[in-house]
């Protein structure tokens, strides 16, 4: 990257972590059953709440309980349930008219990563009905309050229910774009084990691989503040700890884990941002509809070795926090041990080492990460469109 745009993209990420302890972050309010949603939804005067979520998830009957505790309580409800992986433009457009049609004043998102961020982008449609997604996207664009959104993850991953963030695709065009602004953080998270207890194995794999991505970027990257760094590592050892269990033989102690890191990585995150693997599982997230959790699980060794000597204080400060090496350990030797156990964690979760990507889509791809990146994404290593064409091409598998 040349010398005036590496300026631009630092001076840029220096203001947003001066910015931090004055900008309006707030957490969600924590409910840890189900069954109590219906109260909270009385106590803030809401009787008709649109709750979105994906067929899979539906067709599980994960939603039963919630259904059921609604109507018990005589409130009125409408159910949307085919948000796709990756969410679309015209995904969030149908659970809008939904919402409108139906008299709806709340929303309540159940699932991983995809169902919170059309319900976020329902919100944000419905505090600027004059702005399509597109002309929303980027920072701070929607700035108008959002209806009641209580956020139920079924997936210890996303750390969506925590942060600002709603990830769209469009529907034309493939290009996957966020949405960036606090109004977006959900009112209430919903960490409710049992609803972890169906999932199969390589989806627990996969959104706890993405959980631990956004850990590890948000600890590596350079707007983060005590408080973050201090989350992410608990995030970090939590995963861990539990993932590999998770997946092989989980039990609620374990399912409960690894909901409270995804949380935790998702506060991080959310205020210390994430960095270039994600700009490339968007990417590729976008073109291919590859699954974001998968992505990142790929992705994660492959640019942490990319960036070399530029983390290798930082991969130490993980390890010795996870218990990973000792501390007469150098510096490149906890650097290689962090990604070796991640590495290690894929292969038992049979997670192959690299995607399909096609070489024309280089230079496409490559530019959409680019975008993304830069200059909001606080990298270890700020990198031009070529340095993301050679990462892509080993994440291919592409010869030179």
């Amino acid at each position: 990257m040349n010398i005036f745009k590496r300026i631009y993209c630092r001076s840029y990420q220096l203001i947003l972590r001066l910015l931090l302890p004055v900008l309006p972050y707030r957490d969600p309010l924590i409910i840890d059953n189900i069954v109590d949603i219906p109260k909270v939804l009385k106590e803030q005067g809401k009787n008709c709440p649109c709750l979105i979520t994906d067929e899979n998830i539906y067709q599980l009957g994960l939603t039963k309980l919630l259904e059921a505790a609604l109507v018990k309580n005589g409130l009125n409800y409408a159910l949307f349930s085919k948000v796709v992986i990756n969410p679309t433009t015209d995904n969030v457009a149908a659970a809008l008219e939904l919402y409108k049609t139906q008299g709806c004043d709340c929303l309540i998102a159940f699932g991983g990563g995809s169902p919170m961020d059309c319900a976020k982008g329902v919100g944000a449609r419905l505090a600027r009905p004059k702005k399509d997604l597109t002309k929303l996207r980027g920072i701070l664009k929607v700035r108008k309050k959002i209806p009641l959104l209580i956020a139920i993850p079924t997936t210890a991953g996303t750390g969506s229910e925590t942060t600002i963030a709603a990830v769209i695709v469009d529907s034309k065009t493939r290009y996957k774009y966020a949405i960036n602004d606090f109004v977006l953080i959900p009112n209430y998270a919903v960490l409710d084990a049992k609803v972890t207890e169906t999932l199969p194995p390589l989806i627990v794999a996969t959104t706890g691989m993405d959980a631990l991505t956004h850990a590890i970027e948000a600890y590596i990257g350079k707007s983060g503040n005590k408080e973050t760094r201090k989350t992410a590592l608990k995030a970090i050892k939590l995963i861990f700890d539990n993932l590999e269990k998770a997946y092989l033989e989980p039990d609620e102690k374990t399912r409960r884990n690894m909901l409270l890191a995804a949380h935790l990585a998702g506060k991080a995150f959310s205020k210390a941002y994430v960095g270039n693997v994600h700009a490339l599982a968007h990417s590729l997230g976008g073109k291919y509809n590859t699954p974001h959790g998968l992505a990142n699980a790929v992705i994660l060794p492959i640019v942490l070795k990319a960036y070399g000597p530029a983390i290798y204080k930082k991969l130490y400060n993980i390890a010795m926090y996870c218990n990973l090496i000792n501390g007469a350990a150098s510096y490149q030797e906890a650097f290689e041990t962090v990604i070796n156990v991640i590495e290690k964690s894929n292969q038992t979760f049979n997670i192959p080492k690299t995607l399909d990507i096609k070489r024309e889509d280089l230079d496409e791809l490559s530019h959409h990460a680019f975008i993304e990146a830069n200059p909001l994404y606080p990298v270890p290593v700020l990198w031009d469109k070529e340095k993301f064409k050679a990462v892509l091409k080993i994440i291919g598998n592409i010869s030179n």
